[in-house]
């Protein structure tokens, strides 16, 4: 039978020495538990690095602590929802942790997300708490969204002493020029300031019995065929295993010994993932706020970074920056590259100027982050790896729920520890990426690959025509139901369009209605958006056509338009 491509798993012989077929699962461990054993263990130990000011593992322990306590009597209960809009920063990590201890279900907002977006993911997820930078506070009021508990926190608050009043300096750009409320709105009970109400607050958080295969802890949100972003039920026992699961690949990551530099947004899966690595594995993480690529590179340097984890587009940067050299690439432990798909140029160009190898990895929101790695040492250009351990992967057929032979093409499929209980009060969703083959639940990703004879995966098209913008995600459908709102267009089909500065740029082709055709221009389409979609969302090429090509049944035809573009 095909199946039995799969489920012998060819891939085993190409894990590295130590790394496991399968990984030793705790069923009854939550994430509040597994991080209680790394600061126990290692509580000395550098666990935050930010902008100069050291945390250790004891003392973000204690913040931890005092936040669950603290959440606990607002009234917070475990299996409520609590909202989260942060930038990178310590406040994220303590909040977060402090989520997961109380059995909180936590929902992170993108930062770039305007009002609309913000509304959807609140309204969903039926969050009644949230925790928000102070500066990114505005976007919260536009929705008109009224809260039991509102939590403000600055990016001064965790800044050394002499930094504290140019704290804004971190930001640079677009949050740089962005405004706190007036210190009047803690004149409302509602309202309150997240360092106050740690410093007040004991450190003995409540015993609160998780049930980890059941509760959900983590509820990020992701797009869909509709375009609607839909929530992710990701449980303690999904976080936990994933965990365990990306530890055991990375067998030349040793535990309480790295340095990791935290730059990608810890709300998306890629930066998460690493996050969390570094917290429970005893790592220091540099985090940094605003990618500024001068910094990166202070940085790796000055703090001796061995983990590093970029997406393509931070390579696409770095092999052509002129101060690349000044870091001793050889001496890293791992460079990692996630969140999209790494161009075998750029693999290959950045090879010549640094002598090393990148490790791409493969995963996505529904299955926390990890799903694919490639054992170090022996990358494939072009590929995304071998699963992880304890990791089930296959090609099916997308019309006939089938298992398709080696080097066919068909869409990957998961199953696993970390896959995902479903989407979030949408049952009918599940069950679309829900595929019962075999003995097996197996989860379907949406995107077009090939297992090779090695058991190496390759993935060549996105089934849900994503598009990547510096690792973040965007899609078609969502900017198309946007632009279609307009009075004066007609139809718009929207692809993404390479970039090697950015990855892919929004493109759209749009039909005007006949009374609108050389009255509407690109940039009043583009102004129309900025409320209605994050920046980097908004299409950054417009093209007027007298036709959309559809598929037979109807639909957008993204593949003709890309085939057009070529």
């Amino acid at each position: 039978m095909k199946d039995n491509i799969y489920v012998s798993r060819p891939w085993l012989k190409f894990y590295n020495p130590g790394v496991p077929a399968d990984v030793e699962l705790n069923d009854e461990l939550s994430v509040g538990e597994l991080f209680d054993e790394a600061t126990k263990r290692w509580g000395k130990n550098t666990s935050l690095i930010f902008y100069g000011t050291k945390i250790t593992f004891g003392d973000l322990r204690d913040k931890v602590d005092r936040l669950a306590a603290a959440l606990t009597a607002m009234g917070l209960k475990k299996g409520d929802c609590i909202a989260m809009l942060l930038l990178n920063s310590p406040e994220f990590v303590i909040c977060m942790m402090a989520a997961f201890k109380v059995g909180l279900i936590q929902t992170h907002i993108s930062p770039v997300y305007v009002s609309d977006e913000i509304k959807h993911q609140i309204l969903d997820s039926g969050a009644k708490s949230i925790i928000c930078q102070d500066i990114l506070y505005e976007g919260i009021e536009k929705t008109g969204i009224t809260f039991e508990n509102i939590i403000l926190t600055n990016i001064s608050e965790s800044l050394p002493r002499l930094k504290k009043l140019v704290g804004t300096t971190v930001l640079r750009g677009v949050y740089q020029k962005m405004a706190a409320p007036s210190p009047n709105i803690y004149l409302d009970k509602h309202v309150h300031k997240l360092q106050d109400i740690i410093n007040n607050a004991e450190p003995k958080p409540p015993n609160t019995k998780i049930k980890p295969k059941e509760d959900v802890a983590f509820l990020p949100y992701t797009g869909g065929t509709t375009g609607a972003p839909k929530g992710v039920m990701l449980t303690h026992y999904n976080i936990v295993s994933n965990y365990f699961q990306n530890k055991a690949a990375l067998q030349e990551l040793e535990l309480g010994k790295e340095t990791f530099i935290g730059f990608m947004p810890f709300y998306h899966a890629a930066g998460l993932s690493a996050l969390l690595l570094s917290l429970f594995g005893g790592f220091t993480c540099v985090i940094v706020t605003n990618p500024d690529i001068d910094d990166i590179i202070q940085y790796l340097v000055q703090y001796k970074v061995s983990y590093f984890l970029g997406a393509p587009t931070m390579y696409e940067i770095l092999k052509d920056h002129e101060k690349t050299d000044r870091v001793n690439w050889g001496k890293m432990k791992l460079i990692e590259s996630g969140a999209d798909s790494l161009h075998e140029n750029t693999a290959k160009e950045w090879q010549e100027r640094t002598g090393t190898k990148i490790t791409e990895a493969y995963g996505l929101t529904e299955v926390v982050a990890v799903a694919h790695i490639n054992p170090k040492g022996k990358e494939k250009y072009g590929s995304i790896g071998v699963p992880a351990p304890s990791t089930y992967a296959a090609i099916l057929d997308p019309d006939e729920d089938t298992f398709l032979d080696v080097d066919e093409i068909g869409e990957l499929v998961l199953s696993g520890p970390q896959v995902t209980l479903g989407y979030w009060k949408n049952e009918e969703a599940t069950k679309e990426c829900e595929a019962i083959v075999g003995d097996r639940r197996w989860w379907r990703t949406g995107d077009l690959g090939q297992m090779d004879q090695d058991g190496y995966f390759f993935i060549y098209d996105r089934k849900r025509d994503l598009i990547k913008y510096k690792g973040l995600r965007i899609f078609a459908r969502e900017v198309e139901e946007v632009l279609k709102r307009h009075p004066s267009i007609k139809d718009a089909g929207v692809i993404g369009v390479r970039d090697p500065a950015v990855g892919q740029n929004v493109k759209a082709v749009i039909v005007l209605e006949s009374d609108a055709r050389g009255r509407i221009t690109e940039p009043e389409i583009q102004e129309y958006c900025k409320d209605k979609l994050a920046h980097y969302k908004i299409p950054k090429i417009i093209d007027f056509v007298g036709e959309i090509p559809k598929t037979d049944i109807g639909k957008v035809s993204r593949r003709e338009i890309r085939a057009e573009e070529e």
